[in-house]
């Protein structure tokens, strides 16, 4: 069987676009000849649609799509991700559905079996699982068809084991299944990619049978979605890759395949080549064209117009530096050669005749009281009443700058440099930071030199640095993986190696800094556990481990 698998990027709620792209690699797969083509989980409405189902009209407007896409269906074949009605009187109204279309009509219509509830997932909050899945034959070939978390049951490799007591593709198979396909939306994160490798190249060894991976791609508010679409012939070796990060078109004959070299990328590229799609794509899906971004002459600013500039383009990014009094020379210059590598618009605002003014106004209410973390807030603050006014003036999306070190153990102020619409780094530790930053000087000089080796500071009062109020950032992304991504207790990170009162001070700012998370800014999740819609916690609680 001759198979194609269009990895597409879709938009949630975009039903014209949708639906563009869909008979557009619909027409590719008939004029290669295929006798299937394949697209991702939801394609119709785009994933993950969230509180949309709820809207009725949303649902019939995703219906309407597949039975137009039917109507006009061929010969070649098509598999395709929607939303279905449950028909059945219990349970949730909705499903996670696959349909087969072709010869003008619906073929079949299966449903997800497997729904997570975890980490960024809540699909049990919408749609009833699938009770049977029966495989469909097509063209003289029984197929298993399969969505997304469906083929993630193997609990030899997954970390935490086996989740659920049902796998779906092994019960396809033994209901005589000759060809297992996967309609997924997975998000990426660091580390995800030979995950799946694993999951379903192992799936096709054990079952013997060759396994199809249609992934989604592209950008959806913090989600990013690789594409890497994968096929594994029946002994599991790997026969075809979809680009990553990127929209792609594979054609494969399942009689005449050869296995390939796996592609791969280093961690510090796959994290660039991710937010630049997540930019880009945000921007895109939210109709804006410009962005606009504080320029400190540090480090993650620096990195953040990297990214903007790659994926905007250098035209549409505007760096503005806001020296105040505590600013130094070199903060400047770095700020100017920065924009200058980039080429995007640069402007200095500075922020001493607005922060005067302040402080003087503010003399005899604060009287007898001396400058204190106040005073540095100020000038946080007044820089972000300058962005917010240019991105106002302009209609450009401000881009806050902090990375996950910081926002972990609120080392940033609320309405200061935590304003702005999208948090490019939010989700990059620090130490990750200077790799990536490393990895963009690979060729040439783009963020300065000076920027990489100078010590990182806030430069709110005389001669400050991070490490005045932090631990090395190496020994603090350490203890916030322990603590956020494995829920490490106190004793487990101190047996580690690390200094008990370290580890208690950051354990402390880490849980009373979630109200200022729960303000942030969206951010691009790259990793496995994130602060935004993955990470569920109180603000207003009293659970302390010491």
């Amino acid at each position: 069987m001759k198979i194609a698998v269009a990895q597409i990027n879709t938009t949630v709620g975009d039903f014209t676009g949708n639906e563009t792209a869909i008979r557009r690699y619909y027409a590719r797969a008939v004029q290669a000849g295929a006798d299937l083509v394949i697209f991702p989980e939801l394609a119709t409405c785009g994933y993950p649609p969230r509180d949309l189902l709820c809207k009725a009209h949303f649902v019939e407007a995703n219906l309407a799509m597949l039975e137009r896409l039917a109507r006009d269906s061929g010969e070649t074949a098509m598999v395709i991700g929607y939303v279905d009605r449950n028909e059945a009187k219990q349970g949730r109204e909705l499903r996670n559905s696959v349909a087969v279309l072709g010869a003008g009509k619906i073929l079949a219509r299966r449903h997800k079996t497997l729904l997570p509830s975890y980490d960024v997932f809540d699909e049990d909050r919408y749609f009833e699982p699938a009770d049977l899945n029966e495989v469909v034959e097509l063209k003289g070939t029984k197929l298993g068809l399969t969505v997304c978390e469906d083929v993630w049951n193997d609990e030899g490799i997954l970390r935490d084991g086996r989740r659920y007591s049902r796998n779906p593709a092994e019960t396809l198979v033994a209901g005589g299944a000759e060809i297992i396909l996967n309609a997924s939306a997975s998000p990426w994160q660091l580390g995800k990619a030979s995950v799946r490798r694993e999951i379903l190249g192992s799936l096709a060894r054990r079952t013997g049978r060759p396994v199809i991976y249609c992934n989604l791609v592209g950008g959806n508010d913090e989600l990013i979605f690789d594409g890497g679409s994968l096929v594994f012939d029946s002994d599991g070796a790997l026969v075809a890759q979809g680009a990553a990060f990127a929209e792609d078109f594979l054609i494969v004959d399942l009689n005449a395949t050869a296995p390939i070299e796996v592609s791969k990328i280093s961690d510090e590229a796959a994290v660039y080549d991710a937010l630049v799609l997540g930019v880009r794509d945000y921007f895109w899906k939210c109709g804006f064209r410009q962005a606009v971004l504080g320029l400190s002459g540090g480090i993650d600013s620096a990195l953040t117009a990297v990214i903007a500039a790659d994926a905007l383009g250098k035209e549409n990014v505007r760096g503005v530096a806001m020296p105040s009094q505590y600013s130094s020379v070199g903060s400047l210059t770095d700020a100017e050669a920065l924009a200058r590598n980039l080429g995007i618009q640069y402007d200095v605002i500075p922020i001493k005749t607005q922060f005067d003014a302040v402080t003087r106004e503010l003399a005899d209410v604060f009287a007898g009281r001396d400058a204190d973390v106040t005073e540095e807030n100020i000038q946080a603050r007044l820089r972000g009443v300058t962005m917010m006014a240019i991105s106002n003036k302009f209609g450009s999306l401000l881009l806050t700058t902090g990375n996950k070190s910081e926002l972990a153990v609120g080392y940033c102020t609320l309405y200061g440099d935590m304003c702005g619409g999208l948090a490019v780094i939010s989700d990059v530790p620090k130490t990750m930071v200077y790799r990536i930053s490393e990895w963009v000087n690979r060729d040439s000089e783009i963020i300065p030199t000076s920027t990489l080796t100078k010590p990182p500071s806030a430069e709110l009062r005389p001669d400050q640095k991070d490490q005045d109020s932090l631990p090395d950032y190496d020994t603090l992304d350490s203890i916030l993986e322990l603590y956020v991504v494995e829920h490490r207790s106190l004793a487990e990170i101190v047996a580690r190696g690390f200094d008990s009162e370290v580890v208690k001070k950051l354990i402390r700012l880490i849980d009373l800094n979630e109200y200022k998370r729960r303000q942030a800014a969206p951010g691009l999740k790259v990793t496995s556990r994130a602060f935004g819609v993955g990470r569920r916690m109180p603000v207003a609680q009293r659970w302390r481990e010491y």
